[in-house]
């Protein structure tokens, strides 16, 4: 197939590669040249020089994948879109987009008959050799046209999580290759805001687990019962037949291998928004979320020295018991 393509950032541009590795012809572009160029060095990768350019290389029906961040920067590629684009033709969103935005956006290319497909995309820098887990919303017709896209993107059963199941056929589903039309636009990117939150909290029990793991030699211990551990071992021993084993334990192993002590980081962790959003669905769906709500709110006690609440907790002690603050 012929794909256009905006944004040839650290997964754009390795999605475009592994596209065109499969056989399918990309027009891309992207508001930094030199990225355009950096990608045109790949065969089957055209480069064009601005909006208008992409479009008019691209044959009809036309498709475009934005892979570019959500806000902003989305809005107004799909605003640019929906002004030259032709009915038929249909506009992909791969990025972190709220699924609010989304039905929107559909509705109102709906109207000049342009086509919208929400494609929540799991992979990160590993997909272009790992492939990528996308999570699809659209018209079911729109995304069978678009399949062989989705299908070159995506892992595969060669490279499935462990064994399957042996009761499902194989043509049960497309879920085993790593792609999946969960519904109609929006449901798509619902779908991996739930992923991301859940990542949140994967990813917070495995920090804690491991912090816990690192102060076991502490001082305040008895001394029978101090224990020195190479984490790195224990994350690779994990790997191997533990029920704990998960890509992100294969990542964390691989951090700890590379700097044991994780010198080279300082602790503030960012988020990119879906656990937030992944929050306000469980509120609005009245959804118990403890856990994923308490990773998303580590995340941001992480980026403070020490809070407001803490300095009262500590005058509280203070105040009731003469405590003072550890020094």
């Amino acid at each position: 197939m012929q794909l256009g393509f905006i944004g040839l950032g650290r997964m754009g541009g390795n999605m475009a590669r592994r596209l065109t590795a499969a056989g399918h012809s990309v027009v891309a572009w992207d508001r930094n040249p030199d990225a355009v160029r950096s990608a045109t060095d790949t065969k089957g990768i055209a480069g064009a020089a601005s909006v208008d350019d992409l479009v008019k290389q691209l044959q009809k029906p036309r498709a475009i994948w934005i892979m570019v961040p959500a806000g902003a920067p989305t809005e107004e590629a799909i605003t640019a879109l929906a002004s030259r684009l032709s009915a038929g033709d249909v506009v992909i969103d791969g990025g972190n987009t709220h699924f609010h935005d989304d039905v929107r956006r559909a509705k109102t290319l709906a109207a000049k008959g342009i086509e919208y497909v929400d494609v929540g995309t799991s992979g990160g820098v590993w997909g272009a050799r790992r492939g990528y887990c996308l999570m699809i919303g659209g018209s079911p017709n729109v995304v069978e046209r678009l399949t062989p896209l989705f299908k070159s993107l995506a892992p595969g059963r060669s490279r499935g999580a462990g064994d399957e199941d042996p009761n499902l056929p194989a043509s049960a589903s497309t879920a085993p290759d790593g792609y999946l039309h969960c519904g109609p636009p929006g449901a798509g990117h619902f779908v991996k805001m739930i992923h991301n939150g859940i990542e949140y909290g994967l990813m917070q029990s495995y920090a804690e687990g491991f912090d816990i793991l690192r102060n076991a030699d502490s001082p305040s211990l008895p001394a029978d019962q101090r224990y020195t551990f190479d984490l790195a071992d224990i994350a690779e021993v994990w790997r191997h037949g533990s029920v704990v084993s998960s890509w992100l334990l294969d990542l964390a192993a691989l951090a700890l291998r590379e700097d044991p002590q994780l010198e080279g980081f300082e602790g503030t962790v960012g988020d990119s928004g879906e656990g937030r959003w992944t929050v306000a669905a469980a509120i609005a769906e009245d959804v118990p979320a403890d856990v994923l709500t308490t990773a998303l709110f580590t995340r941001f006690r992480s980026r403070r020295d020490h809070t407001f609440a803490e300095k009262l907790l500590s005058a509280l002690r203070a105040q009731f018991g003469g405590h003072a603050e550890p020094r």
